[in-house]
């Protein structure tokens, strides 16, 4: 058997469980495992999880290990299957007692944990709320612990779903685990930091896609000069303004702005008269 197990529980959270009890679990198997407060249910994705994966829950869970106590039977299957209802009915008093307070709230979504220890509410707010007074009314009203998280943009893009302009599901909904920084500077380095709205998600950030092709770009620009590079063309001097990855192209401008285009291998065997700074041109 595995050492860990690499499960993700309905809020699409993973976590990583040891099969102490050898169970006899398989991808997809729904089972009952050991959290925090109590006991939660999950679905097995992987019978192996990485160094990377296990290194991450250890930083957030230090000296914790938390293992699978069963698989679920199926009196825990129907109890998984009533708690949209019941986190329904929370949602609605949510929005009920929020009316009473001074701070706005976009709630997103609701999430009872399995045996009902905890009741979770992800929301939305512009900048940051002194929630402790409505905290204390939650929790005496669902007798249970309460937890506010804030999410970003993102957060709450993979919580609700959809599509992206690729026509495929979201990224962040559909295989990815973890969030990566998406920069500006990934943008230029495809050329595509031209028009940000076209290259932002419907959570206002950054695509994400941006992040999996950048070590693509960032290969095969290895040979393509930096821009504001000064050549000598018949002449004239002309500098880079823009590169084309994909096709191996050079674009150059003069001082009035008339554009040529060379392929590399042409471009290469120019005069180079100044790097980088187009200022000295």
């Amino acid at each position: 058997m595995h050492d860990y197990i690499e499960v993700e529980f309905r809020t699409g959270r993973l976590g990583y469980y040891q099969n102490t009890f050898n169970l006899p679990i398989s991808p997809e198997d729904l089972i009952i495992v050991e959290v925090e407060r109590g006991e939660d249910i999950g679905q097995v994705v992987n019978l192996s999880a990485s160094g990377k994966d296990l290194g991450t829950q250890t930083a957030t869970t230090p000296g914790r290990v938390y293992k699978i106590r069963r698989i679920a039977t199926a009196d825990d299957i129907e109890r998984m299957h009533n708690l949209p209802e019941e986190e329904e009915k929370a949602a609605a008093t949510f929005a009920s007692i929020l009316t009473r307070y001074p701070f706005e709230m976009k709630l997103i979504e609701t999430v009872f944990q399995f045996d009902g220890n905890k009741l979770t509410f992800f929301f939305t707010a512009e900048g940051r709320i002194d929630f402790r007074v409505f905290v204390r009314e939650l929790a005496t009203v669902f007798r249970t612990r309460i937890e506010l998280h804030q999410t970003t943009g993102r957060d709450e893009a993979r919580r609700l779903g959809g599509f992206g302009m690729c026509g495929i599901q979201y990224c962040c909904g559909n295989f990815l685990k973890h969030f990566n920084q998406v920069t500006i500077k990934m943008a230029k380095d495809q050329n595509l930091a031209g028009n940000l709205a076209k290259i932002s998600g419907p959570c206002g950030r950054l695509l994400c896609c941006l992040n999996f092709e950048e070590d693509f770009y960032v290969e095969e620009g290895r040979g393509l000069p930096l821009l504001g590079t000064c050549v000598n063309l018949k002449g004239k001097k002309m500098f880079v303004y823009k590169t084309d990855v994909l096709n191996k192209r050079v674009h150059l401008s003069d001082e009035n702005q008339a554009l040529t285009e060379l392929d590399l291998e042409a471009f290469n065997a120019l005069e180079v008269l100044s790097v980088p700074d187009i200022e000295t041109c």
